[in-house]
């Protein structure tokens, strides 16, 4: 199992749960709030807990997620951001037929959600299994962009960068697909924003190739291999002129995040001298 939308990646409707329900009755009414177009139920909870949470199966720099009955996971922000956001962000695109965990409740702060638990690994794990699969996780992660940038970005988005008229995540890579026995369920949606789909694959092309890999001995070079496979076949499913286009923009505003290490923005300097010139 993983949890939904962990920074580091760490990740995860159905009816609410008895659980769910005695908690109402003990911490409030409810009341349901809309999420896009979804209808997301949210609890008045004097205290701005959720509930009482069941063991804990997962954790990460911004969140920990606990089990909540069958089916269904606990988020809890660390520091009691709120969440509400990308609650609202996961059920426009539910409404679109994106494949999303769904929402189920909202505490009155936004700092916990209930929410679908999914099983499965994530894309990155598979990979790193099974590297032979690449070329085929290769096309359904371009497919889950192109999908998504055929959903229009809503107004109440923030833009990235100059912004634009379509939905993009901004951080669609394989360490936020889970590989379901449904299919591919996309995570992580803190980051989502109006914009233009060449600029989402420029951030991911970007982010691919400054990740860092263990340093020295054959693993390394294998590891480097595959990536370079994995980035190339990724990147043929679309037109790279408008994706080169963007890579200066998108590389300088991804340089400046704080999250990024040194060795990191310098593969994404090389990476936007080599390419922005090609045609």
């Amino acid at each position: 199992m993983r949890d939904v939308g962990i920074p580091e990646r760490v990740h995860a409707g159905a009816l609410l749960t008895g659980r769910a329900r005695s908690l109402q009755q003990r911490n409030g009414a409810a009341k349901t709030v809309a999420r896009g177009h979804q209808q997301v139920r949210r609890n008045e909870i004097q205290c701005g807990h959720a509930a009482p949470a069941g063991p804990l199966v997962a954790s990460g720099r911004d969140s920990e997620i606990f089990e909540y009955g069958p089916g269904l996971v606990l988020r809890r922000s660390r520091k009691r951001r709120s969440m509400e956001r990308e609650a609202k962000v996961m059920g426009y695109v539910a409404q679109h037929g994106y494949p999303v965990p769904r929402v189920e409740e909202i505490s009155a702060d936004g700092s916990e959600l209930v929410m679908e638990r999914i099983d499965g690994p994530t894309m990155f794990e598979v990979l790193s299994r099974h590297p032979w699969t690449l070329w085929r996780h290769a096309s359904v992660l371009a497919a889950l962009h192109d999908r998504l940038h055929e959903i229009p970005g809503p107004q109440w988005l923030d833009p990235f960068l100059a912004g634009g008229n379509c939905l993009v995540h901004s951080d669609l890579h394989p360490l936020n697909v889970i590989l379901s026995p449904k299919g591919p369920v996309v995570i992580d949606w803190a980051n989502a924003a109006r914009g233009v789909g060449p600029a989402d694959v420029a951030l991911i092309w970007l982010v691919m190739i400054a990740a860092e890999l263990p340093e020295g001995g054959a693993q390394a070079i294998v590891a480097r291999v595959f990536r370079r496979l994995f980035v190339r076949s990724f990147l043929g499913h679309f037109d790279l002129a408008p994706v080169r286009a963007a890579l200066p923009v998108v590389g300088m505003w991804k340089c400046q995040d704080p999250n990024m290490r040194a060795a990191e923005v310098a593969s994404m300097q090389r990476l936007v001298a080599r390419e922005s010139g090609r045609p």
